[in-house]
């Protein structure tokens, strides 16, 4: 094995605090198995605008304790330059989740920070959510949204202005990434970090603060048949509150997907995109005789629809969806709000702004260029992500947007109409776009 591989193995198992993965690598460089280690140690994690995100194992190059440890002693760095005193830190339900959610609170406590943890695992919108309402300056979101199960990741979010840029709860982009990044790199040795355990675990009362800010998106809602499914993530508990909240039946559940489980057994890949993600949802849907399903990714920040189109039920294309919603919240009245999508993104939402007489932005593709359009109103990715309350939830926020989607449901069914008929007087009205 080349020398400089096995000394910097070793080094790393010096620092790492996990006595798993310190045994994994330590069975590895025993047994000389350089492929394996050389593939673990091609590297450091990169961080970039999304953060985190990667496969779970030791090693540099991989979502671990170690990683995730330097990562908090990095963004102690940057928040300190920048005279940043309060953070918030949410998790999924993958494996890992916890412990990295533990690893950064007690960094961030021991850095001398007020320290929020979400009670539980709860979608990202809830985190985002909480960024704003607690005006925390920092938000840490565990979580590799619908990566392969094999994945974990870790987001940021910033509550106020940094390097002239008002955030406000949104992630971050450029050069705010590069600035964290470096900060990583440079990062003390992990044994000589201080650890704190002075941070405080919230109670449900920001979830239902959360519940009843988004349930008031929907009004009066006539009889629906909802089937939902949470794509094995953490999106159930949250979406049967608001949704009771709003008045809505109890939604018809995907059981073998409704509770969280890291494995997410019954998809190749949990996300609703993917062919035959829904199939078991669609399978429901038949039985119940639903008027539209509703699918969440695991960390609930993204919403699929399907609907009975022409007697077969189909699941709605994004850009699809960013039709339905806009042309619904326009015919709401928008007063000075500007919607927004992505260059990558079908040109309908223009169309319907300039209708309307609302200000229309097209944005680089990323959420996080959306969260910087002012006074946004509605935007939207084609990637199923959507932004229907932004004084809210200044990300995608698959929760309020399934919400919205279910009362256009069930004020066209008043109406004696479907969403699949509302989509034809889109077409009539603005001409057939593409959409993905």
């Amino acid at each position: 094995m080349n020398e400089s591989l096995r000394l910097e193995v070793e080094k790393w198992i010096e620092e790492d605090p996990d006595p798993k993965t310190r045994e994994q690598l330590t069975r590895w460089l025993n047994e000389d198995n350089e492929s394996e280690l050389r593939s673990c140690f091609s590297g450091f994690l990169e961080f970039g605008t999304a953060g985190l995100r990667g496969a779970l194992g030791p090693g540099p190059s991989r979502m671990n304790r170690a990683v995730v440890s330097k990562t908090a002693a990095g963004l102690v760095t940057f928040m300190k330059r920048h005279g940043l005193n309060s953070i918030v830190v949410g998790r999924d339900a993958r494996y890992g989740s916890e412990d990295f959610t533990r690893d950064t609170a007690e960094i961030m406590s021991g850095a001398g920070f007020e320290v929020f943890v979400l009670p539980r695992p709860l979608p990202t919108p809830v985190l985002a959510f909480a960024v704003r309402k607690l005006k925390s300056d920092v938000g840490v979101m565990v979580t590799a949204s619908h990566n392969p199960p094999q994945d974990n990741g870790y987001k940021v979010y910033l509550g106020g202005t940094v390097n002239g840029v008002a955030y406000n709860g949104s992630q971050i982009f450029a050069p705010t990434d590069k600035e964290i990044s470096e900060a990583i790199a440079a990062s003390a040795p992990l044994p000589t970090l201080s650890r704190g355990s002075a941070w405080q675990t919230l109670d449900d009362s920001i979830l239902n603060e959360y519940v009843s800010t988004t349930s008031a998106l929907a009004k009066n809602p006539k009889p629906l048949t909802i089937v939902y499914t949470a794509m094995h993530g953490v999106g159930l508990e949250t979406i049967e509150k608001v949704f009771s909240s709003a008045g809505f039946a109890p939604l018809v559940l995907v059981k073998e997907q409704a509770k969280p489980d890291p494995d997410f057994p019954t998809v190749k890949f949990p996300n609703p995109e993917e062919p035959g993600a829904i199939d078991l949802a669609l399978a429901y849907a038949k039985e119940s005789h639903a008027d539209v399903v509703i699918a969440n990714d695991p960390d609930a920040d993204r919403c699929a629809g399907a609907i009975l189109d022409g007697g077969v039920w189909r699941m709605l294309r994004g850009d699809e969806v960013g039709a339905l919603l806009g042309e619904y919240i326009a015919r709401r009245g928008v007063n000075n709000g500007v919607f927004a999508n992505s260059i990558v993104s079908s040109s309908i939402l223009r169309k319907i702004a300039e209708r309307y007489g609302i200000a229309f932005t097209e944005t680089l593709t990323g959420f996080k260029y959306l969260s910087k359009v002012d006074n946004l109103r509605f935007g939207y990715e084609e990637a199923l992500g959507y932004c229907v309350s932004p004084r809210d939830v200044n990300d995608k926020d698959g929760i309020s947007a399934a919400l919205v989607l279910a009362q256009m449901t069930a004020d066209l069914k008043d109406q004696g109409k479907t969403i699949a008929d509302f989509l034809e007087e889109i077409w009539r009205d603005y001409g057939f776009h593409g959409m993905r």
